[in-house]
C-alpha cells in the first residue's frame, strides 16, 4: 500500500494536550469499571450452617455433598443404591413422600452413546411432588444422582443434587408456593440421559410439561452460569433476571447449541418444556475424574448454584407460568449489579446501526483530515490481521505446552491449574495487537485503524445476527459505543475526546470483560482460540484509548521520529515479556503430583471366541505409563467390538482373564412367510454396568423390542454390524430381546458386556501416585464379547 505520510494533520481520534495525563485517567477509569465488570461473573461467598432457615447455605448443602459423594456411583451399582436410599431418607424426614420411578427407558436419538445410535437403562428416579396451593403449572428441579464410571461425583452431580436437597428443606419449611414444584433426581444421566427420557416419557407429572431448571456442574469452581434455555427464552429470561446473581449471556445459548454436548435438559427441551440449565464450570480438570471428590469443590460456586435456584422457584412459583410464554429469544449478558435484558427484535436495528455510525465516523475522520480514504480502506484490510493471528497464536500455544508436558494431551478441556496460561494467552493477545498497531500506526494514522477495528466489529455483529443473533451485541454494541465515542472525540477534541473515548472503552471492558474470564474455562485451552477471540475484539475497541499510551503520530523527524517509535514499542515489549513470564509460571506452578496426577486411559477385551485379549487406549499417542500396554497408530476396532463404533484406539496384546461371556438363551422362534421372529435372553455372567448387543449387518433387522420397549432400527453400528443397542444398568438375570429379521438369512449375535476396573485383571500393574485415570465413560472398561449364531 503506496500512499504519501500525512504529517502533523495525521492524529488519532483523541488528541490531548497532555497525553501522559490522559492515558493515566483513561486507564484508571477503565481498571475500575473492569473491576466492576469481573465482580458482575463472580460468585457470592458461600454461607454457613447457621444461615437462616429460609436461605439456601452451602454449608449444609456441602454435608450432602459429602454424603453423596463418597464414593463412585454408576447406575445400577451397588454405591448408586445407597446414595438412592439416602435421598429417600432425607426427602422422608422433611415430610415429602418421594417416589422412586423404576423402569427401563430407550434413549435412541443422537443423544445416545452406545454405537448404533441406541441406548437403553433400567433406571430408578426419584420423584417428589411438593403441590401448590392454585397451580397453573409445574417447576421441576432436576439433578442427576449418578456419577461417572470412576468418579465420585463430588461436583458432577454431587452438586445439584444437594442442591435440590437443600432447597427442598427450604421450601418445604415455608409456605406454600402457588405452583406444584417437582424434584426430580434423575438415574443413568451419564450413561445415556436415560433417567430425564423416562420421567418425560412415561411418568404422569411429565404429562403436561413446564418450566425445568436443571442444575449441573463440569468442574469444580467458578460461577454458576445459564449456558442454555429454550427456544421463545423472553419472557422466562426476565424472571432470570430477579436471581439474586443472574450470571448469563444469550451469546453462551448460542455456543452451546453448536457443541455436541448435552444434559438432562435435553430430553426435557425435546419434550416441548421450557427452562434454565445451569451450571459451574471452571476446574475441569477434575470432570469425570477420580478427582471429583468433595474436596475439590468450591463452595462459593455452590452457594451461588443453590440461592439461584431458590429465588428461581419462589419467583416462578407465584407466576402465572402460562403468561411467560413468548415468541423470540431475548439477547442478554451481565452487567454490573444484574443483567441487562432486551428484545431480540433489537439485534438487527442495533446491528445496523452500529455499521451506520462507523460509516459516519469513517466519513468524519477524512473529512477533518485526521485519515484520508486510502488509508481509511487500509485500516479496515489490515485489522482483519490479529483477528486471525489471536486466536491461531492461541491454539498453537497450546499445541506447544502440551509438547513441552505431554500428560496435558489427555487434559481434554483444561489443565489443573490453568490461571496463568489463560493470563499468557490475554497477554499474547495484547502483544500481537501492540504490535500490529505500532508497526501501521505512522503509516496509515490511528484514526484509520480504530475505524477499521470498529468496522470488522460491526462487520462480526451483522454476519452473528444472521447465524447467532443472541451473539450479535457482543460485537454490535461495543462499534456502536466506539463510533458514537469516536464521533464525539472528533467533534470535541481536548479532553472531552478523552473522555468520550474513555466512555466507549468502557462500554466495550463492561460488554466483553466478562466475555473473556467466561469463555477461557468454558471452551478451556484445549479451544483457546474462542476467549482470545474475544480479548481482540475488546483490543480493537480500545485502541483509540490504546493510542494514547503512544507518541503523538505525525510529523517527527530524525532522532525525535526514532524515540517516537522505540516509546511507541513498550506496550509490545511489556505484554510480551508478561506473556513469556505467565507461561514459565505456569509450567513451573502446573506440575503433575499425587494430588494433581496426569491423566490416563486404558481398557481391556477379551474375545471369548479366540480366547485372545488386547489392551485399548483412547489416547492418540501412548503417554509413559499407557506405553507399556499399548503401541502403534490408532485403528478401529469395530470388527470384533461394534460397541466402540468407528472410534481408533491405541491397542496392545494382554494376557487373556478367566472372565465369562454373556449369554445368550433362545426362548422362542416364529416365520410368518418371509420374516423370522426370535425370541431370547442376553444375561450377564457377571456383575456389570453396561450389555450390548450387534446383529450381522446382512440380517436387516425391520423390529425389535428390548425389555419391552420398542427400539429404533435405523440405526447401523459399521464394520460388519448392523442393528446394535447398549443397555445401561441391566438387571441381574438379563434383558429380554425380540427381532424381526428376514427369514433365510443366518442371524449372528455379537454380545458384550463391560465392568469397571483393571486391577484383577492379569498383566495390569498399579500406577504410580502421579499418574491418574482420565475422566472418560470407558476409562478402566473391562469388556467380555463373543458371538452367537440362531
Amino acid at each position: 500500500m503506496d500512499v504519501p505520510p500525512i504529517e502533523a494533520a495525521a492524529r488519532a481520534l483523541a488528541r490531548p494536550s497532555h497525553r501522559v495525563g490522559a492515558a493515566s485517567a483513561a486507564i484508571v477509569v477503565l481498571l475500575v469499571v473492569a473491576v466492576a465488570a469481573l465482580q458482575s461473573v463472580r460468585s457470592p461467598a458461600a454461607l454457613g450452617a447457621t444461615a437462616p432457615a429460609t436461605e439456601f447455605s452451602a454449608g449444609r448443602a456441602f454435608e450432602q455433598v459429602r454424603a453423596i459423594a463418597t464414593e463412585p456411583h454408576v447406575a445400577g451399582s451397588a454405591a448408586a443404591d445407597r446414595v438412592r436410599d439416602h435421598l429417600l431418607a432425607t426427602l422422608r424426614g422433611l415430610g415429602l413422600d418421594p417416589q422412586v420411578q423404576d423402569t427401563a427407558s430407550v434413549q435412541g436419538g443422537d443423544l445416545s452413546s452406545s454405537a448404533g445410535g441406541i441406548s437403553l437403562a433400567r433406571v430408578r428416579n426419584v420423584v417428589t411432588l411438593l403441590p401448590g396451593t392454585a397451580p397453573t403449572g409445574r417447576i421441576f428441579l432436576v439433578a442427576h444422582y449418578d456419577s461417572a464410571q470412576v468418579s465420585p461425583g463430588g461436583n458432577d452431580d454431587g452438586a445439584g443434587t444437594a442442591t435440590i436437597l437443600e432447597l427442598a428443606r427450604a421450601l418445604a419449611g415455608g409456605p406454600r408456593l402457588r405452583n406444584d414444584v417437582v424434584l426430580v433426581l434423575t438415574d443413568a444421566e451419564e450413561a445415556c440421559l436415560c433417567g430425564a427420557q423416562a420421567f418425560v416419557d412415561q411418568h404422569p407429572l411429565a404429562r403436561d410439561g413446564g418450566v425445568v431448571l436443571n442444575l449441573e456442574a463440569r468442574g469444580s469452581s467458578g460461577p454458576a452460569i445459564m449456558f442454555e434455555t429454550a427456544a421463545d427464552n423472553a419472557g422466562l429470561t426476565g424472571v432470570f433476571a430477579t436471581a439474586p446473581k443472574p450470571v448469563g449471556t444469550s451469546v453462551a445459548v448460542e455456543v452451546y447449541r453448536l457443541l455436541p454436548n448435552d444434559t438432562d435438559f435435553t430430553p426435557f427441551l425435546q419434550a416441548g418444556f421450557t427452562g434454565f440449565n445451569s451450571a459451574y464450570i471452571d476446574g475441569a480438570a477434575v470432570y469425570h475424574a477420580p478427582t471429583d471428590t468433595p474436596a475439590t469443590m468450591d463452595r462459593d460456586s455452590l452457594q451461588h448454584l443453590g440461592a439461584n435456584a431458590l429465588k428461581l422457584t419462589r419467583e416462578l412459583g407465584g407466576r402465572d407460568l402460562p403468561a411467560l410464554r413468548s415468541t423470540g429469544d431475548a439477547t442478554y449478558f451481565p452487567v454490573p449489579g444484574g443483567l441487562a435484558v432486551y428484545s431480540g427484535g433489537l439485534t438487527w436495528p442495533l446491528a445496523g446501526l452500529a455499521l451506520v455510525a462507523v460509516l459516519v465516523l469513517a466519513w468524519l475522520t477524512r473529512r477533518r483530515g485526521l485519515t484520508s480514504g486510502g488509508r481509511l480502506a487500509g485500516g479496515f484490510a489490515v485489522a482483519l490481521a490479529p483477528i486471525i493471528l489471536v486466536p491461531g497464536s492461541a491454539q498453537l500455544l497450546w499445541a506447544l505446552l502440551k509438547i513441552v508436558r505431554p500428560g496435558y494431551a489427555a487434559q481434554l478441556i483444561d489443565p489443573y491449574r490453568p490461571f496463568w496460561y489463560r493470563l499468557a494467552i490475554v497477554a499474547l493477545a495484547a502483544t500481537i495487537v501492540c504490535a500490529w498497531y505500532v508497526l501501521l500506526r505512522r503509516r496509515l494514522t490511528p484514526a484509520a485503524l480504530a475505524v477499521g477495528g470498529l468496522g470488522w466489529l460491526a462487520v462480526l455483529g451483522l454476519l452473528l445476527a444472521a447465524f447467532a443473533p443472541g451473539g450479535s451485541y457482543l460485537a454490535a454494541l461495543p462499534a456502536l459505543a466506539g463510533a458514537l465515542a469516536g464521533i464525539v472525540a472528533v467533534l470535541l477534541r481536548g479532553w472531552w475526546a478523552v473522555l468520550a473515548v474513555t466512555a466507549g472503552g468502557a462500554v466495550a471492558v463492561v460488554l466483553l470483560l466478562p466475555l473473556v474470564v467466561l469463555f477461557l474455562p468454558a471452551l478451556g485451552l484445549a479451544l483457546a482460540g474462542a476467549g482470545a477471540g474475544i480479548t481482540t475484539l475488546l483490543a480493537l475497541a480500545l485502541l483509540p484509548v490504546v493510542d494514547l499510551l503512544h507518541p503523538e503520530a505525525g510529523g517527527q523527524r530524525g532522532l525525535v521520529a526514532a524515540r517516537a517509535r522505540r516509546l511507541g514499542g513498550l506496550p509490545t515489549l511489556a505484554a510480551l515479556l508478561t506473556a513469556v513470564a505467565c507461561v514459565a509460571t505456569g509450567l513451573a506452578v502446573d506440575r503433575f503430583d499425587a494430588a494433581h496426577p496426569a491423566p490416563t486411559h486404558l481398557m481391556y477385551a477379551l474375545d471369548a471366541d479366540t480366547g485372545q485379549a488386547r489392551w485399548l487406549s483412547e489416547e492418540n499417542k501412548p503417554q509413559q505409563w499407557t506405553g507399556q500396554y499399548v503401541s502403534g497408530e490408532p485403528t478401529t476396532v469395530v470388527d470384533t467390538l461394534p460397541a466402540f463404533g468407528p472410534a481408533e484406539l491405541l491397542t496392545g496384546p494382554a494376557p487373556a482373564a478367566a472372565l465369562a461371556a454373556p449369554t445368550v438363551a433362545k426362548t422362542a422362534d416364529t416365520t410368518t412367510g418371509e420374516l423370522r421372529t426370535v425370541t431370547f435372553r442376553l444375561t450377564p455372567q457377571r456383575p456389570v454396568r453396561l450389555l450390548t448387543l450387534h446383529v450381522n449387518v446382512e440380517a436387516t433387522v425391520t423390529a425389535a423390542r428390548v425389555a419391552g420397549r420398542e427400539v429404533p432400527t435405523d440405526r447401523r453400528a459399521g464394520g460388519p454390524w448392523g442393528f446394535g443397542f447398549g443397555f445401561h444398568a441391566p438387571p441381574p438375570d438379563g434383558v429380554e430381546v425380540t427381532l424381526t429379521v428376514p427369514a433365510k438369512t443366518p442371524l449372528r449375535l455379537r454380545v458384550m458386556d463391560a465392568s469397571d476396573g483393571l486391577g484383577a485383571v492379569p498383566g495390569f500393574r498399579a500406577r504410580p501416585a502421579d499418574v491418574g485415570v482420565m475422566g472418560s465413560h470407558s476409562s478402566e472398561m473391562l469388556a467380555v464379547a463373543r458371538t452367537d449364531t440362531l
